[in-house]
């Protein structure tokens, strides 16, 4: 979808180590790479606001916007993008310059609407399996979402991407049967009889409570001493 919004972007220069680009994070900026449409790839900083504001709107990354570095202006898009795992600021991000008059593959989100005969008279639940598609379109062709009508769908009925509605300038590249969304029945246990619990208290093995009792008192004595030694713990990434 493209986009009103314009992203000013600073060439970086110098070196493009860590040390680098934690400098330009300090600095309230974000380190960046600028690449496509047959040109050189080019180091920028961005503003952190601007980039959330598009990842947040209703295009998301698939937002075409304006990219200004110097006096340079090409439209691009955010092809990829990395938090910080902890504090989950944005770090770092990927821009691609787009050609409007080329195809392009993108990820788009399905929206499911109304209610499944499956769900509203047949008492079971929906389970969507797949939320993106990936297609190829032109740019300006690109739509926010793949909206459904689902109403019609029962048990038996598998919604699959070749159900999916779209005009001809869409290609779908996900395969044409991978599914969707189906209708699921969820299966509760059956409670016990009476007779068959009488029968699991009838073979249970009679143990006496004492016994019980000295057993958990051996296992935490022997464990007693392990824990006074002590140890260490190991921590992983993640």
């Amino acid at each position: 979808m493209i986009t009103q919004e314009t992203v000013t972007a600073v060439a970086r220069e110098g070196k493009f180590n860590k040390n680098a680009a934690r400098r330009v994070r300090v600095q309230g900026k974000i380190p960046a790479v600028v690449y496509g449409a047959a040109q050189p790839a080019v180091a920028v900083e961005v503003d952190p606001r601007q980039i959330q504001r598009i990842l947040h709107s209703e295009s998301g990354h698939n937002s075409i916007f304006d990219l200004q570095v110097g006096a340079d202006t090409a439209k691009a898009m955010i092809v990829d993008w990395q938090y910080e795992p902890i504090k989950g600021n944005l770090i770092h991000i990927d821009l691609k310059r787009i050609a409007l008059d080329k195809p392009i593959r993108v990820e788009v989100p399905i929206q499911l609407t109304g209610t499944a005969v499956g769900v509203k008279t047949q008492g079971g639940i929906l389970d969507q399996t797949l939320r993106e598609v990936e297609l190829e379109c032109l740019p300006a062709d690109i739509p926010t979402h793949i909206v459904v009508d689902i109403s019609d769908l029962a048990f038996g009925t598998v919604l699959r991407v070749s159900g999916l509605p779209h005009s001809g300038s869409l290609r779908f590249l996900t395969p044409e049967d991978t599914p969707v969304a189906h209708i699921t029945s969820v299966k509760e246990e059956a409670a016990p009889t009476p007779d068959a619990e009488a029968a699991a208290v009838a073979g249970a093995p009679a143990e006496p409570e004492v016994v019980k009792k000295g057993k958990q008192e051996t296992a935490e004595a022997g464990a007693a001493p392990a824990a006074e030694k002590g140890g260490s713990e190991k921590g992983g990434k993640k």
